[in-house]
This record gives structure tokens, C-alpha cells and sequence, in this order.
């Protein structure tokens, strides 16, 4: 390699040597030594464990031929032909609310009101825009289904569906309202 080193090198030397500490393992090394580990761990275990059997149940209800409904008068998903109507615009969406910059329960307000105040206003289609949220999973758009089946809109929504992109694709929602009764 180099020259070799003189007496008072060597001297300097140790006495840099002693005052360090070992370098952490590289993380190439650390995953050497894991895959070494779980190798041999894998050929101490056996190879075929028998699951154990279920238990036995009730059979499954036969399933019911009207629509599903996750509770007690809540909004049924938009009708395929409806959601296409309103998709390709020969349905008219007829007013949209925009809850980018709302906070959880603010948004919650506001969607109550807009779409009570649609349905006095005779409104059956209309545009929910609650936005992504960052990194795709925003608070409002967690919430919104809940609220919109929830008992206080009941007797308004009749049904509610992702939007199309060019309407806001996952960012929005569709919303028909039942008619003033």
C-alpha cells in the first residue's frame, strides 16, 4: 500500500485508535446477517402445519332481492342508469358545494344546509367537492358517507355516487335528492 510508518506515526496512531468506537454495522450488512438468520430459522421450523379445522356455523341466509341498505332508511348507491345520466351531463348537475379549506365538523354543517336547502329549493342533482386531502386521504372524504347516510339527511338524499373525472373523479361526489314531500 503506502510507506510504512515511522515510530511517532505509530505513537499518533494508537492514540486515535483508542479514542474511537466501532462504525454501525452498513445496512448491507445488516440485512446479510437477517437473511442468514431467517434462513436457518426457516429450516428449524417445519414445513407443512395442518390448519385447524373451522368450526362449524349456520348456513348463510338466502340473499334478500331488494336493494341493500346499510341501515334503516339510509340512501341506496346511485342507480347505474342515474349515475351515467348525471355522468355524461344529459342529467343537469344543478349546484355544487366546494368544502376545500372547511374543517371536519364546519364541512358537516355545510353539507347539512346545502343540500337541505337544495331540496326546499326543488334540486335533484347536485355536486359534493370534498377534495383528496393530502396524500390522498382527506377527512372530509372519510366522512362524507357516513354523513350522508346519517339520520339527520335521510329524508333528503336518495342516493350518492363517486363523480366522474371530469367532475372531480375521487375528489367529488354525486348527490340526488328526493323530492320535497
Amino acid at each position: 500500500m503506502g510507506r510504512k510508518l515511522t515510530p511517532e506515526d505509530r505513537d499518533i496512531w494508537e492514540k486515535v485508535a483508542r479514542t474511537v468506537s466501532p462504525a454501525k454495522p452498513r445496512k448491507a450488512e445488516r440485512i446479510a446477517v437477517t437473511a442468514a438468520a431467517t434462513q436457518s430459522a426457516l429450516k428449524a421450523r417445519p414445513r407443512f402445519v395442518k390448519p385447524p379445522k373451522p368450526a362449524p356455523s349456520a348456513p348463510l341466509p338466502a340473499a334478500s332481492q331488494g336493494p341493500v341498505r346499510t341501515a334503516h332508511g339510509a340512501p341506496d348507491p346511485l342507480e347505474p342508469r342515474r349515475h351515467r345520466r348525471i355522468a355524461r351531463e344529459r342529467d343537469p348537475i344543478e349546484a355544487t358545494l366546494d368544502l376545500h379549506g372547511f374543517g371536519r365538523f364546519e364541512a358537516q354543517d355545510q353539507v347539512t344546509a346545502f343540500l337541505t336547502s337544495s331540496q326546499a329549493r326543488g334540486l335533484r342533482a347536485v355536486l359534493l367537492i370534498t377534495g383528496q386531502g393530502r396524500r390522498g386521504g382527506g377527512v372530509i372524504r372519510a366522512s362524507i358517507h357516513e354523513w350522508l347516510q346519517g339520520p339527520g339527511l335521510r329524508g333528503v338524499v336518495s342516493g350518492f355516487a363517486p363523480a366522474h373525472r371530469r367532475h372531480g373523479g375521487d375528489g367529488a361526489i354525486y348527490v340526488t335528492l328526493k323530492r320535497r314531500g
